[in-house]
C-alpha cells in the first residue's frame, strides 16, 4: 500500500538558469502547499548559492528554503518527471526541443529579480513582486493541475 501510495506521488522540476532566485521560490512555495509533491528545482548554468534576497523574501511569509542548494539540470533531466516546469525565458529555449522523459511541459516565465538594480530598498521590493507572481501563478497550477 505505501509503495502504491508514493508512486501516485508527483514529481516536478522546476527551472530556471541560475536555480539561486525564481526557480528557488516556486520550488519552496509549491512544497509548502502540499508536502506529497516531489519538488526540485535546477538551473542551466546554476549559481553556487541561493540569493540572500530570495531566502529572505520566502522567510518573510513564513517559508524557509535558506537550506536549498542550487543544482545543475543536467544532472536531472533524464530522470522521469510528471511536470517539467521552466520558469524562465532561456530556460525554456535551452529545452524547448526536449522531449524526454516529462509527461508534460510547461512554461511560465517571470522577470529575473537577481538583475535588480537600485537602492536595497528597491531591489527588495522587487523580490516581493516577483515572489507574489511566482504564489499566484504556482498557487492556481496547484489548484488546476497538481492537487489530487
Amino acid at each position: 500500500m505505501v509503495l502504491q501510495e508514493r508512486s501516485k506521488r508527483k514529481k516536478i522540476l522546476i527551472v530556471c538558469t541560475g536555480n539561486s532566485c525564481r526557480s528557488q521560490m516556486a520550488h519552496g512555495y509549491l512544497q509548502s502547499l502540499d508536502a506529497s509533491l516531489q519538488v526540485f528545482s535546477a538551473g542551466t548554468f546554476p549559481s553556487s548559492y541561493v540569493h540572500p534576497m530570495a531566502i529572505q523574501v520566502m522567510r518573510e511569509i513564513g517559508i524557509d528554503i535558506s537550506n536549498h542548494t542550487p543544482s545543475h539540470a543536467y544532472k536531472l533531466i533524464n530522470d522521469e518527471w510528471d511536470y517539467l516546469i521552466t520558469v524562465c525565458d532561456d530556460a525554456y529555449k535551452e529545452y524547448a526541443n526536449y522531449f524526454g522523459k516529462a509527461k508534460h511541459r510547461i512554461h511560465i516565465g517571470f522577470e529575473d529579480p537577481y538583475t535588480a538594480v537600485g537602492s536595497p530598498e528597491h531591489v527588495h521590493d522587487v523580490y516581493v513582486k516577483v515572489r507574489d507572481e511566482i504564489i499566484e501563478v504556482f498557487n492556481k497550477l496547484y489548484v488546476d493541475l497538481l492537487k489530487d
